[in-house]
């Protein structure tokens, strides 16, 4: 018993002193299987000297006949040895010390031998501040602005002041045309300055002056309030207070309405429609200082024309619009899209045919816009029937010229003003006949 007892106190006092013995034994055993391997690698790396690592330029698949005439300059090759790898518990030697110093200065020297065209295209990876020059801040403000179409709206409104019944004044036509043309600019800033965000992940929008920074929002906002506030002073007292409160309220639309519908519901294409039939309404009202059936006709064939025009430019956009997070009829409702555009399409015959009946215009123009109508209706037909990229892109480009062109015309069948104050004395003198037969 006394035996037993002893190995055992004796086993268990023993224990200890083994399982120490076998950490050591595993971490031998795990330090030479890595001091294994750093032998192979210095093995490798000393004796191999050819062993090396080269950056060969890559081919192209398929050589062009006129690259092969211009000869560009070959990148050079640059050689990076394969440095050793130091064990994790060996000291470094004297020796091993000098080497791997002598193996850094050799890699520097060889990052320093780099072709610059390496160099350069860091350099352009790297973010650089944008420094504003004053020679490129007239071409800034105007893709701020969006010019061209500030121009359209312009063209629009002059369109409507041409059309009014009354005779042609220069000092109101110019007045309404300037003030025209600054809301429209404050409009479009503005716009551009909520849309920051957004723009920067479309590929039609990420090179607008606020998303690359060439200028600051602050600016863009000055810029912004001196165009709208002589605008609408312009329209309101140059003018007549109608055609202000409209320029206003077109400005507010566009802006606090229309600008965060896009990204809600795709009634902002309803929306912006109202916005662009909303000008030659005030050339309309600048001429006349009332708003009468020819204004309102005028925005009926601006509002029925945008929607062939936008829905075909929106078709072809459309991933760019859900990239950009847009809510349009073309990537949510694609068969209402063309749906709408055929729709409006066949209104504008029948907004052309009321032009006669207001008194507005003869005859001959629903007869010679007939042509350019129909044409643009087939196009639109085409549209809803295909669905694709080249009649989309059909009808975008016969939006462009067919409005200019229907305008051109209404506008040289339009009825002179003498003639209405003919029939108006003729009118008011049967009317006093008639008076004069009932009285005894």
């Amino acid at each position: 018993g006394l035996f037993v007892w002893h190995l055992k106190n004796t086993g268990i006092r023993q224990i200890p002193c083994q399982f120490v013995h076998l950490c050591r034994v595993a971490n031998n055993r795990l330090i030479t299987f890595q001091y294994f391997n750093f032998l192979k690698r210095m093995y490798v790396t000393q004796y191999n000297k050819d062993l090396s690592q080269r950056a060969k330029p890559k081919s192209d698949s398929v050589a062009s006949p006129f690259r092969e005439l211009q000869q560009l300059d070959q990148e050079k090759k640059v050689i990076h040895k394969i440095r050793p790898i130091l064990p994790v518990h060996q000291p470094l030697s004297e020796t091993s010390s000098r080497n791997v110093l002598r193996e850094v200065k050799s890699a520097a020297e060889t990052e320093d031998s780099v072709t610059p065209v390496r160099a350069e295209s860091k350099e352009d990876k790297e973010w650089k501040e944008m420094k504003l020059r004053l020679d490129d801040l007239p071409g800034i403000l105007a893709r701020l602005s969006k010019i061209k179409l500030t121009a359209l709206v312009v063209s629009t409104a002059s369109a409507g002041f041409a059309m009014a019944p009354v005779p042609f004044d220069l000092t109101c036509f110019l007045l309404a045309s300037l003030g025209t043309g600054l809301a429209s600019c404050a409009a479009n800033s503005i716009n551009q300055f909520f849309e920051v965000p957004f723009d920067s992940n479309m590929n039609r929008t990420k090179n607008r002056p606020l998303v690359r920074g060439q200028i600051s929002p602050l600016l863009a906002v000055c810029f912004a309030a001196s165009c709208g506030v002589p605008g609408i002073a312009l329209l309101t007292l140059g003018v007549n207070p109608l055609t202000g409160a409209l320029g206003a309220f077109n400005i507010f639309l566009y802006t606090c309405c229309y600008t965060p519908m896009k990204r809600m519901s795709i009634a902002n294409t309803w929306v912006g429609a109202v916005v662009g039939a909303i000008p030659p309404v005030m050339g309309w009202t600048a001429a006349t200082g009332s708003l009468d059936a020819g204004a309102l006709l005028l925005g009926g064939i601006l509002y029925s024309w945008q929607f062939p025009h936008f829905n075909a430019l929106s078709w072809g956009l459309r991933e760019d619009y859900s990239r950009g997070g847009y809510c349009m009829m073309s990537v949510t409702h694609p068969g209402l899209c063309r749906r709408v555009a055929l729709r409006h399409c066949l209104a504008l015959i029948g907004l052309s045919t009321m032009a006669p009946v207001l008194d507005i215009t003869t005859w001959t123009f629903p007869v010679v816009s007939l042509p350019i109508n129909l044409y643009i209706s087939y196009l639109g037909f085409r549209f809803y029937r295909d669905a694709d990229r080249s009649s989309s892109r059909k009808l975008f480009f016969c939006s462009l010229w067919h409005l200019p062109m229907l305008l051109l015309v209404m506008f040289t069948c339009k009825k002179s003003f003498l003639e209405k104050e003919d029939k108006g004395d003729l009118l008011g003198e049967s009317h006093g006949r008639a008076m004069e037969i009932r009285l005894p």
